[in-house]
């Protein structure tokens, strides 16, 4: 009775709980004792199931059908410490119960709160090599789950083992943190995708802004070379109006003028035809004054050789022409930032300036 309450305060703790449990583990089937629980002449405790199995197995001679033993008894080596015992003719169950142990595995079930597996799901897979053996253990060398008579004469009788219970929680805790792993790394990726998918729209907003900026720049080289044409032509158009002008008026001065003499010839011609010497005299006087006034009168002012040419209207491209295709994007010390900053992308030098306005 005193033992049970002693254990009250171990069992509130979980290491505890933990170190009491791997004390209660049969070194056979890697589990929690089963009644009855024996003890050997070494101390170590087995469950009486499994010390018998594995007794039949090295003694096949031995054999017990209830009350009747044949045999003369047969040697039992302890799993745990490998110490060699001769067994009566009782064999396995002429040892001695553990109750002590017994009555630690009654209280520790009564007080633990861990779920314990149904017993058909405990028994539900069973060993291909020993029909009767349930899978209880998990050989960490062949990695592979096996029974606890292959650990003793088996296959993996050399091979490290751990309850089947522990690597299925360890393997199931390790999955279930490389799926935590793979999702938070599933996350970081769909991070990243969003975070280039911003990238994309950023530049295709940027690059429609900057499209935009450098159509305007050459809208206003249009809008400049527009302007500057205009002014030339007009330059032209009031020089030709000019030249126009002047030859235009000595055309109409000159006209008048041979339209007088064209009368005057006329008057002359019916002079000429005058019968009465009289009245000849009297007239050709008059019309020959007239003819000679008219003959001192008579311009022949004309333009000048070469006042036709319009050759001076002439303007070199050459060098604008060479800058409007070396234009180009220019990066300054900010890099992309400064195309950003509406950079200047065309300049003139003075001389050319001033030699288009002069043309």
């Amino acid at each position: 009775m005193n033992f049970s309450l002693g254990f009250k305060s171990v069992m509130g703790d979980s290491s505890s709980m933990e170190n009491l449990e791997k004390q209660l583990i049969c070194p056979i089937c890697l589990e929690i004792f089963t009644k009855p629980v024996v003890i050997l002449p070494c101390q170590h405790n087995l469950c009486r199931k499994c010390a018998n199995d594995v007794f039949q197995a090295s003694n096949p001679l031995w054999q017990n059908r209830g009350s009747v033993t044949v045999s003369t008894g047969g040697r039992f080596r302890c799993p745990s410490c490998r110490h060699e015992v001769v067994l009566d003719r009782h064999g396995v169950y002429g040892l001695q119960r553990n109750l002590l142990v017994e009555n630690i595995i009654d209280i520790y079930k009564s007080k633990s709160t861990r779920p314990l597996l149904p017993k058909t799901e405990q028994q539900q897979l069973m060993c291909d090599q020993h029909e009767e053996e349930k899978i209880n253990i998990y050989c960490l060398i062949c990695e592979t789950p096996t029974c606890s008579m292959c650990k003793v004469f088996g296959a993996h009788k050399d091979c490290e083992v751990a309850p089947l219970q522990v690597i299925f929680t360890r393997q199931k805790t390790e999955l279930s943190d490389a799926i935590s792993i793979l999702v938070a790394g599933n996350d970081r990726i769909q991070a990243l995708i969003s975070q280039m998918e911003n990238i994309c729209r950023t530049v295709e907003e940027n690059s429609r802004r900057q499209m935009q900026h450098i159509s305007d720049k050459f809208d206003e080289l249009y809008g400049i070379l527009e302007e500057r044409k205009r002014e030339l032509i007009e330059t032209i158009s009031r020089e030709q109006d000019q030249k126009l002008g002047h030859v235009r008026s000595l055309i109409r001065r000159h006209g008048d003028h041979l339209e007088m003499s064209v009368k005057l010839v006329e008057t002359a011609i019916r002079s000429m035809e005058e019968p009465q010497m009289a009245v000849f005299l009297q007239s050709a006087k008059e019309v020959f004054k007239k003819i000679t006034d008219t003959a001192k009168a008579s311009n022949t002012e004309r333009p000048e050789a070469g006042y036709e040419s319009m050759a001076h209207f002439i303007i070199n491209t050459e060098n604008v022409a060479d800058m409007l295709r070396g234009i180009n994007f220019q990066t300054g010390k900010g890099g992309e930032d400064s195309v950003d900053e509406s950079p200047e992308v065309l300049s003139t030098s003075p001389g050319q300036s001033g030699e288009s306005e002069r043309c």
